[in-house]
Order: structure tokens, then sequence, then C-alpha cells
């Protein structure tokens, strides 16, 4: 079997996914228990317990999941699509607990203005980052406002130095990913995330670019935020894992004897509420309860994988450079069975 590097893999003939690939763990480790391995991680100027962020998604974060996940030292990042950031505007009390916002390209120079006053990270939320309008914004709000700028999405490293010199101090990495986006069915556009992750960290280290990556779509599960930070992603942005929760603004439906909550892609139907192209789905997701038991999953999940590893710290864990490509029997052999 061969043992491959982040680069080895960044030149595999094929695109890569988070379920072709494994951790391998080559050394003695010398964690005796995973409590010692600590998470912690500064991102954005922030400093946060787990480098975990909520989508911008309207049935995944609003202003309770927000304030929850920054309460447990994650980062939520506030919908754009309903009344959230009027309210927060309104709302001093709201104010200081939300952290970031995303904006569309049509928001205004004034609501712009007066959520820059009281958040410390905007993010341009659209599907394509390579695009004239997204890095003019991002020059805009840089030069007015004293703020981080998020911008996304990209699958691939060749603009990287494009939207470092618009301004953009983290880019959301991944298109057509995501368990409810059509984007790659509808346009043919993406590859798979661990390709397009490897692609963007091997761009930013050619050009030395001050940029931080987040990992955005197709984790399903906290072996896969581990496989995400390993191929050197700064945090992950979630969305399927969070939809579900107590949190999230969609009302608890009982059916069949289930609760369930909805869950839809930023640019379906519902969203758009318009007869315009459509690139997300609508589905329906079991209730999970508080989110925190999410939260509480994935750190375990992380500190095993980083136990497993031999890494106390998230920089030895994105330092690591033992990896295995599955066939496809090799991964459906590590699936639980029932």
């Amino acid at each position: 079997m061969k043992v491959y590097s982040k680069e080895t893999l960044n030149s595999y003939e094929l695109s890569l996914t988070y379920d072709d690939i494994s951790l391998i763990p080559i050394e003695v480790s010398r964690i005796k228990s995973r409590v010692e391995a600590s998470t912690k991680t500064k991102f954005m100027g922030l400093d946060l317990s787990l480098p975990v962020m909520s989508s911008p998604m309207d049935t995944v974060s609003g202003i309770a999941m927000v304030k929850e996940l920054n309460r447990l030292g994650c980062l939520g990042v506030l919908n754009r699509f309903d009344s959230s950031l009027k309210d927060v505007i309104e709302e001093t009390q709201n104010r200081n607990e939300i952290k970031a916002v995303s904006v569309s390209l049509h928001n205004n120079d004034e609501i712009v203005s007066r959520l820059a006053d009281f958040v410390s990270i905007i993010c341009i939320d659209t599907a394509n980052a390579n695009n004239r309008e997204v890095l003019k914004r991002c020059e805009e709000i840089k030069s007015k406002h004293n703020v981080k700028v998020m911008v996304g999405n990209i699958a691939h490293g060749g603009t990287l130095n494009e939207l470092v010199n618009a301004g953009a101090d983290a880019v959301r990495i991944g298109i057509g990913g995501g368990s409810v986006c059509t984007t790659s069915v509808q346009t043919g556009i993406g590859i798979g995330q661990v390709s397009s992750l490897l692609n963007v960290l091997f761009a930013r280290e050619k050009y030395n670019l001050q940029i931080e990556l987040i990992a955005d779509g197709g984790i399903k599960n906290p072996g896969d935020v581990a496989k995400a930070i390993a191929l050197g992603a700064d945090a992950v942005m979630l969305g399927r894992m969070l939809a579900g929760t107590k949190e999230t603004p969609s009302e608890v439906i009982k059916y069949n004897d289930q609760l369930w909550k909805k869950y839809r892609g930023s640019a379906s139907f519902a969203v758009k509420m318009k007869n315009e192209f459509i690139e997300g789905e609508e589905t329906m997701i079991p209730y999970k309860g508080p989110v925190k038991t999410v939260i509480d999953g994935i750190s375990d999940g992380l500190r095993s994988a980083m136990s497993y590893m031999n890494c106390m710290s998230l920089d030895e864990l994105r330092n690591k450079d033992s990896f295995a490509v599955l066939s496809n029997s090799s991964y459906l052999e590590r699936l639980p069975k029932k």
C-alpha cells in the first residue's frame, strides 16, 4: 500500500473527496487520553475552542444558532435571507453576541456600515467568488471598515492571488459538495472536496499568501472534520451536521411519530421564491436536539483522531502527511454494519 503525502494526493489522477481517503497513524503516540489534545485555535482574529463554523443558510444559522455556537467556542455566521440582519442591527442585546454576519452583493452600503460597527467578520455570501463583483465588493468593505472579510466559494487555487489582493482574509473552499447543493449537477462545475482543499492550500504556499482556508461542504461526520484539518484547513463550515438541531430557525414537524426539521440549500426555490435557475434542494432532517450534542461529538471525534495521530495541537495535525487512498470496498468495509 502506498502512503500518500498532501503533495502526492494533490497530483492524484482523479478528483478526491473525504470518503476516498483516510488518515494513517505511522508513529507511536505520546498521548495517553484524547482529553490531552487541544482543539483551540485562532481564526480570523478570534479565539475558538473548536475550528467549526455554521454555514449561513436560512434553515441553519439564525440568531439562536449563532449565539449558541459562539457560546460553545465555535463561530456562528448569521444568514442573510430573513429578518435576522434587521433584528441584530436594531437590538443591542443581540449585537453583543454576534461575531460574524453574511451579506449579499446587493445589500446597500448603509446596512453593511451598520453591521461593521459591531461585528468582526463580514461574509460575502455568494456561490462563486471568482467574480469581479465579489472582488469589487470585498475591496469596498475593506477600504471603508475595520473588519475581516470572508468570501466564497472557490474550487481551485487559480484565483487565490486575486482574492487576497482584493482584501479577502478567508475563503470558503468547495463548489457543489453540499448535501443539498445541486450546483455540480446543474452546471457541471466542481471537484472533490479533498482535491479542492489541497489545490488551494498549495496555491497559498506557492505564493506565500496570507489568507485562511475554510473547508465548506461534504463534511458528514467528525472523521471528515479531522481529515479536513489534517489536509490544511484552518476551519470547517457545516450545514447538514448542524441542521435539525433545536437552535436552527425552522420549526419542528411531527410526521410518522418522528420529529423533523426543514433543511434546504441557499439557492433553493423556497429561498428565492421566484422563478429563477435553481442550485439547491429542500429536504427534512430528523430532529437532533441541542446543537451542543453535535458540537461535543465533533470535539470528541477530532480529539480522538489527534490522539491516534500523535498530535497535541491542531497545528501538529495540519503538519501530518500520511494518508491512504481507499478502494470502494475498503471504504465500505469500515462502515458500521447493522
